[in-house]
């Protein structure tokens, strides 16, 4: 019987959500394509000033996730996402159409604005489908909308700017969210026994499967007694600096290559899709063996270790070694995101339901205040120092102190969930 729901779990609701998130993020990291591809030019844009437009985002992203989270953890994630996609689709395609960049600043950060609930909503979501043992592969599929959309996007974005240019990109790459959020209504139910997929038995036997697991969890009253706990204060941090290593990678990674000796758009585009083949394989090795072992810790701090190792090594080698530098990159890339699905999995086993949503919300949206510092930042290092040396410093530095936060996270987790969270994350 388990083994029926899961499988029908699985079928209907892990592609929807996968291709949800993946919309999401082509409309957010398209944009360091257009800046490469020139739309600076065009709209006569500093390099300061492009960080803070490819960087505006965050902010939008950052000051909304936590509203966002309560609404789909107490009314409906599936209302709210379906909203967000067509909003979001609108907002990316208009990106193509401006010639004011105060509008393009209004852009950037709205689109930030209606993206923020995303992510809090499908981890909301999951997790009243999906048990402890499956959690870390559901969040992987989730999450895996990350860099599996990079990927493609990394290339299609390469062609669609040398045929038709930077603008027409951004208008063919924003309307399918449009069209994909009425799939969404249609498909996707809230709790399980919404389901008319299920039986009445399968039902009751995945909603006890999951009330049973919260047994074991310590009350928590509300989301201010959360996110005064220490693992979720840890938490936070920890995700802020991992967000700077990742986003500047993401939102830079294309003008890093670009900067290279005789390098047209469509090999950069090509190149900067590698690194997202190895982050789809460490991250299904990585959410396999930590819901087989049901540890989370230790799948998430040695992958930023080695992440940060790669940046500073790629740094120290220099642009005269550009394709051994360009491997380390790619190994940096693979390791920033192999622990997505372990760590999202820590949340909802050590705090109850009731506040599990808000408190991932909260550590979410300090992780998009990362990404804005990462990206305004990164970009920032490399207009005022004319290389790309600094910044790699710096996100090697976020992901090595994102490490120790991990571990230290870990010893303090006896927070709301007591002795038993520890075991749990470990």
């Amino acid at each position: 019987m388990n083994q029926t729901i899961a499988k029908k779990r699985w079928l209907y609701l892990i592609p929807v959500a996968f291709i949800t998130y993946s919309l999401a993020y082509l409309d957010r990291a398209n944009y360091g394509f257009g800046a490469a591809a020139g739309l600076a030019e065009d709209l006569n844009i500093t390099a300061a000033t492009s960080s803070l437009l490819g960087s505006l985002f965050f902010l939008g992203y950052f000051f909304f996730q936590v509203p966002g989270a309560a609404y789909a953890e107490r009314k409906s994630a599936k209302v709210l996402i379906f909203w967000s996609l067509i909003a979001w689709g609108l907002l990316a395609s208009f990106t193509g159409m401006v010639t004011d960049i105060k509008l393009l600043y209004f852009i950037r950060f709205a689109l930030g604005v209606v993206e923020s609930a995303v992510m809090p909503s499908m981890l909301v979501l999951l997790s009243n489908w999906f048990t402890k043992q499956e959690r870390s592969r559901a969040n992987t599929f989730l999450i895996l909308g990350n860099p599996a959309t990079v990927l493609w996007m990394s290339i299609v974005s390469g062609y669609l700017v040398e045929s038709v240019g930077w603008r027409w990109m951004f208008i063919i790459e924003g309307l399918p969210a449009v069209l994909w959020a009425f799939i969404w209504w249609k498909v996707v139910n809230d709790k399980p026994r919404e389901a008319k997929w299920l039986t009445d038995q399968e039902k009751a036997d995945l909603e006890e499967q999951l009330a049973k697991e919260q047994q074991g969890i310590k009350p928590v009253k509300n989301y201010r007694e959360a996110f005064r706990s220490k693992p979720v204060i840890l938490l936070s941090a920890q995700y802020f600096l991992w967000s700077i290593g990742v986003y500047g990678f993401v939102m830079w990674l294309p003008s890093i290559i670009k900067a290279a000796p005789n390098m047209d758009m469509v090999t950069t585009g090509w190149l900067s899709s590698v690194p997202y083949i190895l982050a789809i394989i460490l991250m299904f090795t990585a959410s396999y063996f930590s819901d087989k072992s049901l540890k989370r810790s230790v799948f998430v701090w040695p992958f930023l270790l080695i992440g940060a190792i790669a940046f500073y090594t790629s740094y120290a080698l220099g642009t005269n070694h550009f394709w051994l530098s360009f491997i380390l990159l790619v190994i940096a890339g693979g390791a920033m995101y192999a622990p997505y699905g372990p760590f999202f999995a820590i949340i909802p086993e050590i705090l109850p339901r009731n506040v599990a949503g808000g408190a991932m919300a909260l550590i979410n949206s300090m992780g998009a205040l990362g990404s804005f510092v990462g990206s305004y930042i990164v970009g920032y290092l490399n207009g005022v120092t004319g290389g790309f040396g600094a910044s790699y410093i710096f996100m090697a530095g976020s992901l090595l102190f994102s490490a120790i936060l991990t571990i230290w996270a870990v010893k303090v987790a006896g927070g709301p969930g007591g002795k038993a969270t520890i075991k749990r994350i470990a």
